[in-house]
């Protein structure tokens, strides 16, 4: 098992500090998608939730320093990066608990659990569809090699009754989210992620419930840029989706929130 060394990783700031994570130098790094992802889940104090494939533990961890009194579980295939999720979740005082393990081989006792929420930030291209990265952990991190749908099955399976999936994608993913979500959760809505003002939604954030009977409701886009096209050096992104990054605010107005 090789780990990452103090000289292969750099500490990096989340919601304006509130977060601070040990990320690879040149493997797979955390943006702003997993930061919205978290910010869109509707958890309250005592609820439990699990994150699959949590990398790093960008997404649980900004969840946890949004929402205190949580318990949160965070599975990882890769040793490296569920190594470095610890050294974040004790670094950042958070109550996560990382397991290593593939989503399709599931350790007895978390098979046993329910929780409230999950949450997956799954790899965007199906295999073959893009080319492999340098990097053996950011090739694995973007390219898929457990089928999506298996991320859904797995997610249904953990959920408790009424519970919720929360997951963001490429959006030409949609038709698949929505096909795996069949005879496994109700009430979908999609919210689309678009940089600016006419432009088209390149992710999108799927909330599905276990039980769920709603009609499904496609939701109008979050734009993150102001403007409609990049005019000078510096951030540009809309009070709602700075307030989410650097302040740790939830996204509300979506979903029902």
């Amino acid at each position: 098992m090789t780990l990452f060394s103090d000289t292969d990783v750099t500490r990096n700031d989340f919601l304006g500090g509130r977060v601070r994570l040990w990320q690879p130098r040149s493997g797979y790094r955390a943006g702003v998608d997993p930061v919205l992802l978290a910010a869109t889940v509707p958890a309250t104090r005592g609820h439990t939730v699990l994150e699959l494939g949590c990398g790093a533990g960008a997404a649980i961890l900004c969840l946890l320093a949004r929402v205190p009194g949580l318990q949160a579980v965070g599975v990882e295939l890769q040793a490296s990066y569920a190594d470095l999720a610890r050294r974040n979740a004790a670094e950042n005082a958070a109550p996560l608990e990382v397991v290593e393990a593939d989503l399709s081989a599931l350790p007895a006792d978390l098979k046993q659990q329910q929780f409230d929420h999950v949450i997956a930030n799954p790899p965007y291209y199906r295999a073959g569809a893009h080319s492999s990265a340098e990097d053996k952990g950011r090739s694995i991190a973007l390219g898929e090699q457990t089928p999506l749908a298996l991320w859904f099955d797995c997610a249904a399976k953990r959920l408790a009754p009424r519970g919720y999936l929360h997951m963001i994608q490429k959006a030409d993913r949609l038709p698949d989210m929505l096909a795996a979500c069949v005879g496994r959760l109700g009430s979908v809505e999609v919210l689309p992620l678009a940089a600016r003002t006419g432009r088209a939604a390149e992710l999108v954030i799927l909330r599905a419930r276990k039980g769920g009977k709603g009609a499904f409701r496609l939701h109008a886009p979050l734009i993150l840029h102001a403007g409609e096209r990049h005019e000078k050096d510096g951030e540009s992104y809309e009070p709602q989706v700075s307030a989410v990054l650097r302040d740790g605010a939830a996204m509300t107005g979506f979903f029902g929130q």
